[in-house]
């Protein structure tokens, strides 16, 4: 009974993998645990993932992919289910960034997943309430890591960071955590498709007030705004409402510190700990 409520309480594409991938072994005549042994996995590994314990990983897809000589079948899952991974209000902005022309992002509280090293995205869940497990944790980490590949995708994808001062000296983790994540910011800087640049506390006053916000461009050159908090979000697609927010951005982009001045100022707060 109680595996029975977990496959019904998993995502339809953790559900949809697991019958995929029981049928193939069941053809083969194989147990879970023949299965398993094939692809240097248990019995119970595969159990799990085919009572919807566990999502899978992509190693252990391409384990059974091998194992099966399943034909590409099980593969071709890994981009429906790495959108699995992420939050629910999170997983339609996640598609459009990955295909987007430019991503425009202004951050108060948080640096750009974009740009998180893997130790800062798993401190910010020490913070987290209610707490996560330590195995979602690590899936949502991975996610949040996979993000990045847009970073190197061709054709290249043109990226804006605006960071408020107090995102960078909020300390996620310590300054073990933080010295690296310096670090990461002023090497992305240096790429020739990121720009990154700091609000400074020294702008009592500027254009970006009201919040954070992040601008798409689609492959299609349509300008969309993604807005998060406290774990909703909304997606602005009409133009009059999208217009407004990009002339805002434009704003808060000219109120920060320059890219050179920005680069300057996390080197000096990195010097500071």
């Amino acid at each position: 009974m109680a595996q029975s409520k977990k496959k019904d309480s998993a995502p339809p594409t953790v559900q949809y993998f697991a019958a995929v991938l029981r049928l193939p072994r069941e053809r083969a005549g194989l147990t879970q645990d023949e299965l398993g042994a094939l692809m240097n996995y248990t019995g119970s590994a595969v159990s799990a993932v085919e009572t919807c314990a566990k999502p899978p990983t992509d190693e252990f897809i391409d384990a059974a992919e091998k194992a099966l000589d399943a034909g590409g079948l099980l593969r071709s899952a890994i981009k429906y289910l790495k959108l699995e991974r992420y939050p629910a209000h999170f997983q339609g902005f996640v598609q459009l960034e990955q295909e987007a022309l430019s991503v425009s992002s202004y951050c108060t509280h948080l640096i750009d997943g974009l740009l998180q090293t893997k130790e800062y995205a798993r401190a910010l869940f020490d913070y987290a309430f209610p707490p996560v497990d330590e195995e979602e944790v690590e899936l949502l980490v991975a996610a949040r890591m996979d993000r990045k590949a847009l970073l190197d995708r061709k054709p290249v994808a043109v990226v804006s960071v605006i960071l408020e001062e107090g995102v960078l000296r909020r300390l996620i983790g310590g300054p073990d955590i933080m010295r690296p994540q310096y670090e990461r910011l002023i090497a992305c800087a240096a790429r020739s498709n990121v720009v990154v640049q700091v609000m400074p506390m020294s702008r009592a006053g500027h254009a970006g007030l009201a919040g954070p916000m992040t601008l798409l461009e689609t492959p299609d050159e349509t300008p969309l705004v993604y807005l998060e908090g406290q774990g909703k979000s909304i997606l602005v697609s009409k133009s009059d409402e999208v217009g407004v927010l990009a002339r805002r951005y434009a704003m808060i982009r000219s109120q920060a510190l320059g890219p050179e001045e920005s680069v300057v100022f996390i080197e000096q707060l990195m010097g500071e700990l």
